[in-house]
Formats: C-alpha cells, structure tokens, sequence
C-alpha cells in the first residue's frame, strides 16, 4: 500500500514536530509540537485527521496537539504517563501565552476534548488502528516516551525520541527488524561524552562551587532531566530545593511506576529534596545551596528570580544541562553572557558552565540503531545536520531527507 508522507514540522530542524500519513481513506498524524521560542512557533496547519498519534510529553512533540484532537473528533494514542504529563504542558502554553500576550494556540475546552480523546497504549500493546496493527515501543528518552510500529505489507518505525543508553531514570531503546525507519536525528556529527564522566566533573564543579560560599543554580527541563538530576546529587549532603512543574511531573512518575528504571531511587531523591511551594519556601531556598528548578532554557518558570538573585555573584554558578534552542534566554547566556529578566537585558557576573546530560541517543548511537533495525528505507528527522549521517549510511540503505512541506511516498 502506498502513503503519502508530510512533515508538518521537526523535518529539517530540531522542534514543532509534525508528520501525517495519508492513504487507505485515512490520515494519521504522529506529534504535534511547538517550538519555545519568543513568539512560539507552529507546524504547518494539518488537514483532516482520523486517527492521531504522540510519542511523548515534551512540548515540540506534544504542545499542538489540542489544535487537532480538540477541534476534529479522533483519538489520540500515547502511554497515560505521556498524556498526563503532556496536559501540564498545554495549560502553560496558555498561561505563556497570557503573560507574553501572545495569540492563544486553542482553548481550554481543546484540552479537555484532547484527554477525552486518549486511548492509553502500554509498551508491547498491539491494537488494530485503520489499516494497521500498531505496537507501542519503549523509546527510552523519557518515562513514558514511546516508538509506533506500523504493521500492514511491510513494517514501519517512527522513532520520536530516542535513547539507546540507560540512564538513571529510563533504560534505553531497543532496535527491531522494519522496512521503513523514521528516525531523530538530533546529535547528527556529534557524540555524548562518557555519562560517567560528565556526571563526575558535574558533581567535582558542585563541590567547587559549595566550598567557595556560592550558590549553584541547576535550570531543568520539567520532564525528565528535572528527575535524571535529583537521582544524580540525591547521595550529597547539601542542602537541596527543587522549584517549578518538575515537583509534578516527578509525582506523576511516581504515579507510573511502570516506565522508571529503579522506583526506590526516584522516591529516596524526593526525599532529599526540599519542595519550594510558596512565596516562603522560595525565600528559604535561595538561601540554600543547590536549586534545581524550570525552565531549562531558562525563559519561563521560577528560574529567572533565581538567576536575578545569584546573577552579580561571581562566586555562584549556573550549571546549564539541557538544549539550549535559538532565540531563548538560555542560548544568549551561552553566546553572550546575558539574559533578558523582567524585559531588561542582564549581564551574568557568576560562573557558566554546560553539561551533556543529552536523553538523545548521538550520533554513532544512532547509527548502530539503524544497522541492527535493518531498514531498506531511512528517513532522518528532527535534526539540523542530517547530511552528517550521509556517510555512514550511503550504499546500504535508501537514505530520505524530506523537508517542512514535502510530500513523498512509502510502500507500507
């Protein structure tokens, strides 16, 4: 059977994924994102959908979607985890989108009508969806995170996001045989350096920090990193405060016990943690000495007041361990050395550092994954540096780079 393929977004850059397929007298539509910058940025507006597909709770993935199965009446498949998760994410769309007095990407109502729409799969879980079987796969990357398999003539994988290393939080992904593989390519020509060692120089600039009489601000991604962090320092001594959605999201986790590596160590580092919940307790947290809070990229969330109070000290630091997207706050400290709080442009006197604490599989990785899937057909998305893979894969397998908007077609 032939199906017309679009990338509505994500093709050719990393954020607003978006991808249809079109054939049989259905439409499907896996991911709908957006991107964090400032005014938000959308996919290409999709057509009909019958049947919609999310492979995980992070906002380029899932921040649309209620543009689509709020106002067309389809379900939406994803684990219940990602679900959750991904409705946290869609009321601080709208309340962003408020305080930046931005449009409004959709209404509350769209929220409610997207989560009456989920059809919770689990990992293994095979179901009968148009013309496919379809299987969910654990993708690592995230608790929750997940790869659909299509299954009609031949077999289709689309990755979302991947991990194929363990870490602390999630095990890693696993290849299996397919004809056609979609797959991220974010680390396209670069590789993590060993997660053991940036973990040790990680916790070595802490201690440096400490003893030093600074305070050490950790800007985390509320879903996943947030947690990965907390069981990284949970055996260290020092006073610790975790700010912002992350304290949900970790709740939620604990909720699904199912999709974490080692339950016990998520609900030990809770424990070691002081919840900020009011005005007070933040108060009592920047007199503290470890902040790990929201936003990773450091333009919404409590982050700036705490970068407000450390920023002319240059005995504290912010230790930054997430992508850092153009046009955000996080990706002007990294190149200049400033950051915008409450609309004025600040110079940061205290110390920077990055950390690769990555939850994408890099570039050999991804290269290893795709020669034990076997595909005959490749299809490199979410990436702006795609033709990287060009020489590993080349002579072995029909390699596509599609762009935003165009149109091609696979035997499935």
């Amino acid at each position: 059977m032939n199906m017309k393929c679009k990338f509505l977004g994500g093709a050719d850059m990393v954020g607003r994924m978006g991808m249809t397929m079109e054939g049989d007298g259905s439409t499907y539509l896996i991911e709908y994102g957006m991107s964090p910058t400032k005014p938000p940025e959308y996919p290409l507006p999709a057509p009909r959908i019958d049947y919609a597909f999310l492979t995980h709770s992070h906002l380029d993935h899932c921040g649309m979607m209620p543009r689509i199965c709020g106002k067309n009446e389809c379900d939406l498949f994803t684990t219940p985890l990602s679900a959750e998760i991904s409705e946290l994410m869609m009321y601080d769309t709208l309340k962003i989108a408020k305080a930046e007095d931005y449009p409004m990407p959709y209404t509350t109502g769209d929220i409610e009508r997207t989560m009456k729409a989920v059809v919770p799969m689990t990992y293994g879980e095979c179901l009968e969806i148009g013309g496919f079987d379809v299987t969910m796969l654990d993708a690592g990357h995230i608790p929750g995170a997940a790869m659909f398999q299509y299954d009609k003539e031949v077999t289709t994988i689309y990755s979302g996001d991947i991990h194929t290393e363990a870490q602390r939080l999630v095990g890693g992904a696993k290849p299996h045989d397919c004809t056609n593989l979609f797959i991220e390519g974010t680390y396209g020509g670069r590789n993590h350096p060993p997660r053991k060692q940036t973990e040790e120089m990680f916790i070595a600039k802490i201690e440096e920090v400490l003893d030093r009489g600074g305070k050490v601000l950790i800007p985390c991604f509320a879903a996943g990193r947030t947690q990965e962090i907390m069981l990284l320092l949970r055996n260290l001594g020092y006073e610790m405060w975790v700010d912002g959605m992350g304290r949900s999201v970790t709740r939620l986790f604990l909720d699904y016990p199912e999709y974490i590596r080692d339950v016990r160590h998520l609900k030990a580092a809770k424990r070691k943690f002081n919840e900020v919940r009011n005005a007070n307790s933040r108060a009592s947290a920047i007199k503290g000495e470890i902040i790990v809070t929201t936003g990773g990229m450091l333009d919404g969330g409590p982050v700036l007041g705490y970068l407000k109070a450390i920023k002319d000290d240059p005995k504290s630091a912010v230790l930054l361990v997430g992508y850092q997207a153009e046009d955000t706050n996080g990706r002007m400290l990294l190149e200049e050395g400033c950051v915008k709080i409450d609309g004025e442009v600040c110079r940061i006197a205290c110390e920077l550092q990055k950390y690769d604490f990555s939850a994408h599989a890099d570039h050999e990785q991804i290269v290893d994954f795709i020669r034990k899937c076997d595909p005959e057909k490749v299809i490199i998305m979410h990436s702006e540096n795609r033709e990287a893979f060009l020489p590993d894969l080349e002579g072995d397998y029909e390699v596509f780079l599609p762009t935003t908007g165009e149109e091609f077609t696979l035997d499935m």
